[in-house]
């Protein structure tokens, strides 16, 4: 095989990309054959590769047998919605916690088994955090994270955990280890985890009992980590006032 040509498993890959954007580009739903002679396949292989996507949920039938987006994106849908719904009902509650504490303020949701920050509002101070909001960070190194673990929000790890910092813990165990003692606290705090200096601190967030997000603080370790108590428990009452905002809010989607 030659540098120019694709292997057959990449092929096939960039065939079932460019079905999936020409359905989910359409205005209505689209025939096999129509994919076929717009994509230049022969009629089997697409066949193929339609029943592939569909078996993944990327795209089905409808009544009169075309295809349009699987039911993955409506999930997808269906949870941005609630991203954008908690991240509004939240905003007056983060704006509080950052005007009393004067640092970034964060709020994270489990999604794809890991914490995605949907909100921020920055720091007061000059130095205070980065904007976090749509980065990827490990779970374990991050206090908003801790929560979502300690609260069943996030399946637990197993075996050995890669960490960016001397201080973040490097197995399931030893992050199983700690979250009955987040749950007896009411906040989890990660203390040079993320990065040096980097402290941070967070609280559940509840919908009906279940614990749906992480209200959480982080800026300098110089700053914070000699008072986490304190700063735990404040961050605390903060997500439960949240907590009882999203109880009184119509919730379409925020689930």
């Amino acid at each position: 095989m030659t540098a120019s040509t694709p292997s057959t498993g990449t092929q096939s890959i960039d065939r079932a990309a460019d079905l999936i954007a020409r359905v989910v580009r359409g205005d209505d739903p689209v025939t096999a054959a129509a994919l076929a002679d717009a994509a230049g396949l022969a009629r089997s292989t697409t066949s193929r590769l339609l029943a592939a996507l569909e078996r993944a949920e990327l795209l089905a039938r409808d009544d009169a047998g075309a295809w349009a987006p699987g039911p993955l994106f409506d999930l997808y849908a269906t949870r941005r919605s609630g991203d954008r719904v908690i991240a509004e009902v939240a905003g007056p509650t983060m704006r509080a916690l950052g005007e009393q504490t004067g640092e970034t303020v964060n709020l994270g949701v489990p999604r794809r088994g890991t914490v995605v920050q949907v909100a921020q509002v920055d720091a007061a101070y000059y130095l205070g955090s980065r904007d976090w909001v749509g980065t990827d960070v490990p779970a374990h190194c991050s206090a908003l994270g801790k929560v979502l673990y300690a609260y069943g929000a996030l399946p637990v790890p197993s075996g050995h955990l890669d960490g960016p910092t001397t201080a973040a813990l490097t197995s399931g165990a030893a992050l199983a280890a700690q979250l009955a003692g987040i749950r007896r606290a009411g906040f989890a705090a990660t203390v040079d985890e993320l990065e040096p200096g980097l402290t941070g601190i967070a609280a559940p967030v509840r919908l009906r009992g279940v614990v749906v997000a992480a209200l959480g603080i982080s800026g300098p370790t110089s700053r914070l980590a000699d008072g986490l108590a304190a700063t735990g428990s404040l961050v605390a009452t903060h997500a439960a006032a949240l907590s009882a905002r999203l109880e009184d809010h119509p919730q379409e989607g925020a689930a």
